[in-house]
């Protein structure tokens, strides 16, 4: 297996439509501003892609990564779509990495966007509702904003977690995309904010939940010698890593914690595991891409988190699925301030999904594009403002999550 470097992305501002703009644009803008950041590198010298959309619905076209490819000028060079709900990106990610660690290819482009303003919301809703069982759950009003909500209801039962502990999600990750110009819904918030927007499900309001955007993102990666010639300040793949799970939380079994390294049992002998407060699919793909990066304590060993925040409660569950706290610790620690911008490990410094926008299929790579711009430090070069560039970042984490759990990916990347 041949190591794998990150040596440029792009991405398009996400925003809630782009009527002038089908998806082949959205897509060679990004691709655009990619090749801009690397000059050496040629159409010639790229061995193929990856192509990362979630639904056909949205697209409102069959077999589009195939035109994409076309439109970017890399016909007749291989391209394969995938496809995983809200892991889509990472997914792709991590395909474009094997692409490269097993000798297929030199260098592969790894593609996504999504062009969800083309159905009203409550139609974007149903599509996206489709990502549930449709013979059990969908049927008996399986909306996600729904399941996300009752995971949180027995969070906040079991672990005593408040509503004003995810208002700080909110609060942080909108507050961070104050200086993120690529950003659909940058906002300065308080707690009263939060708690007064719109409630959707019980717990959450409007301003809990992400929104459907339009948008694309793309991140191009190489083989060590590749990335020799084309930057002087490539970023090393060093872990990838994913987990699956039971579509209906109803079939998933109740065992023990997967521990982490810094993790013992003492530290979970009371916890039914994982209930429906934690998602086990995020646990495996944390600990794989940790044995493989080498991560052993990973509040001392990462400096940022771009994580899958789909809905406050969601980042606060991973938190712990990662290991940045112990299970039922998640509300104190975002309440200490440990994943704000000068906390022990600052999350979604761009915003997360919560600010910058979920156009799904661009999602877990734009993730991958704002911490490659960390590790490289170039922050301020891409954004036009150095506010959110971490001091010597050195190594990151992004993670994609899709469903309540089913598909979920964790990636770590590291500067040389």
């Amino acid at each position: 297996m041949r190591p794998v470097y990150m040596v440029s992305g792009g991405i398009t501002k996400f925003k809630k439509a782009y009527p002038d703009k089908d998806f082949r644009l959205l897509v060679k803008e990004a691709f655009d501003y990619a090749m801009s950041d690397v000059p050496e590198l040629t159409l010639e010298m790229i061995d193929g892609s990856v192509a990362s959309y979630f639904s056909d619905h949205f697209t409102r076209q069959l077999m589009a990564g195939a035109m994409v490819q076309d439109y970017l000028g890399l016909n007749p060079k291989p391209s394969r779509r995938v496809e995983g709900g809200g892991a889509t990106g990472g997914l792709c990610f991590q395909s474009a990495w094997e692409s490269v660690a097993s000798g297929r290819m030199d260098v592969c482009v790894a593609f996504g966007w999504e062009t969800m303003s083309r159905v009203n919301t409550w139609k974007g809703n149903e599509f996206i509702a489709l990502a549930s069982d449709v013979n059990f759950d969908y049927p008996l009003g399986g909306f996600y904003t729904g399941y996300y909500a009752m995971m949180v209801q027995r969070h906040m039962h079991e672990f005593g977690t408040t509503v004003e502990q995810l208002a700080k999600i909110s609060i942080k990750n909108h507050g961070n995309a104050l200086h993120n110009p690529y950003a659909q819904s940058p906002m300065k918030l308080t707690v009263e904010d939060v708690r007064s927007s719109a409630m959707v499900a019980t717990p959450l309001t409007m301003l809990d939940i992400c929104t459907m955007s339009d948008g694309a993102a793309v991140c191009i990666l190489a083989s060590e010698e590749a990335a020799a010639r084309l930057t002087s300040r490539p970023v090393r793949i060093t872990g990838v890593g994913a987990g699956t799970d039971a579509m209906r939380m109803a079939d998933r079994p109740h065992a023990k914690v997967p521990l982490l390294p810094h993790e013992s049992e003492s530290d979970y002998a009371q916890l039914k595991y994982p209930g429906v407060h934690s998602f086990r699919a995020g646990r495996m793909a944390a600990t794989l891409a940790y044995k493989m990066a080498g991560v052993q304590n990973p509040s001392e060993d990462l400096d940022f988190v771009e994580l899958h925040d789909a809905y406050t409660s969601s980042e606060l569950q991973t938190y712990e699925d990662l290991g940045l706290c112990k299970y039922g610790e998640g509300g104190r620690f975002i309440e200490s301030g440990a994943s704000e911008l000068g906390g022990v490990l600052p999350v979604n410094p761009s915003g997360g999904l919560l600010a910058c926008g979920h156009p799904v299929g661009a999602t877990g790579l734009m993730q991958a594009v704002f911490a490659f711009w960390q590790l490289q430090g170039t922050i301020e070069k891409h954004m036009r403002d150095p506010f959110l560039q971490i001091p010597n970042a050195r190594r990151g984490l992004i993670h994609s999550h899709a469903g309540t759990g089913t598909y979920i990916t964790v990636s770590i990347l590291e500067r040389p």
